[in-house]
């Protein structure tokens, strides 16, 4: 993909550039950023650069940097009153890297329907399905264990598409956005969404993740073909190596989205309920025209880990205890036992 430019300039030059090697070390940032600490220096480089969006500390602001070429300027606020720059979008300096990034790229999103992206044509996106027919499967350990292995050598998105995903209460985090608010962005089609996504992605280490929604209802009003053109959007303008879908049973057309998966991982156990339930799932697939999915899919007995801890430290424990020795092995054995 076609990185346009992102310029940042702040006469405090240690914030400037901080900023910046952040940005280009951050996964799928859809821009080369590059850093200024000087009006100077960055008019000299926008005129032969087009910059796309500029962010830019009210101290460097001025009538000269007016008149760039810039398809969006954003004010870097240290809160002082912003007097003369109310046309502009703002945001306030001294806050987490991630929560300025998420504002910026959110008034960018908004503002700028324009650009168009070229489709990425570099990298295959591997899309991953999680599901089970039997409730209490440990699933969504398994799904978060396997992203963070994954993501030790992989660019890899989290997406759960549960209705109760329970993200608030094991972690403690709310977002200011999540996957509803993607969703109900996409269908007003006012912008791009690969950058209304770099405003949602919040990160478990290595691995990028999208907040899931917080109600059921939200989840069940997305239709099938919303959820694959959603998806498609993802694989086309992002550059991610696997898409994890953890996948609940209320999801519109969930057996086209299976279709859709390269892999499907199934947790299952070995008791006669269980095994009737997937019996079941299997002999719908059939029925469905789908019985592909069965092809690409494996089954799983997972580890019954129950971690002993809450918030983030609850996903390393998984990574470093049971699970994370059972995922191991999973992929040292799809990749042919070898190493």
């Amino acid at each position: 993909m076609r990185k346009n430019k992102f310029a940042v300039c702040d006469l405090e030059a240690s914030y400037a550039c901080s900023l910046m090697d952040y940005l280009n070390e951050k996964k799928n940032t859809p821009f080369e950023v590059q850093a200024f600490t000087s009006v100077e220096s960055l008019i000299d480089f926008a005129k032969d650069n087009p910059l796309e969006i500029l962010l830019i500390s009210t101290k460097a602001m001025c009538s000269e940097i007016r008149e760039l070429p810039v398809g969006r300027i954003i004010i870097l606020s240290e809160g002082e009153s912003l007097k003369d720059l109310e046309e502009y979008p703002f945001v306030y300096k001294y806050q987490s890297s991630d929560s300025l990034i998420a504002e910026v790229m959110e008034h960018y999103a908004v503002g700028s329907p324009q650009l168009q992206l070229m489709p990425s044509a570099l990298k295959k996106t591997q899309v991953y399905g999680i599901y089970s027919p039997i409730g209490r499967s440990g699933k969504t350990s398994f799904a978060l264990t396997l992203g963070e292995i994954l993501a030790e050598k992989k660019q890899v998105l989290y997406i759960n598409l549960e209705e109760y995903s329970g993200f608030d209460e094991l972690f403690g985090e709310t977002g200011r956005t999540d996957l509803s608010d993607l969703i109900y962005f996409a269908r007003q089609k006012e912008g791009n969404l690969v950058y209304k996504l770099n405003a949602v992605i919040q990160n478990f280490h290595e691995l990028s993740y999208i907040p899931p929604a917080l109600s059921p209802m939200d989840v069940r009003d997305v239709t099938g073909e919303e959820w694959l053109s959603f998806l498609q959007e993802i694989i086309n303008y992002c550059e991610y190596d696997v898409i994890l879908l953890d996948l609940g049973g209320h999801v519109d057309e969930l057996f086209q989205i299976l279709k859709c998966c390269d892999k499907v991982y199934m947790p299952v156990f070995d008791d006669i309920f269980s095994e009737a339930k997937v019996r079941q799932f299997e002999k719908l697939l059939q029925i469905l025209d789908c019985g592909e999915v069965m092809n690409k899919t494996r089954k799983i007995t997972l580890p019954m880990q129950i971690p002993s801890k809450s918030g983030r430290d609850m996903i390393q424990q998984l990574v470093w205890g049971e699970m994370g020795s059972f995922v191991r092995m999973l992929l040292w054995e799809e990749e042919g036992g070898d190493g």
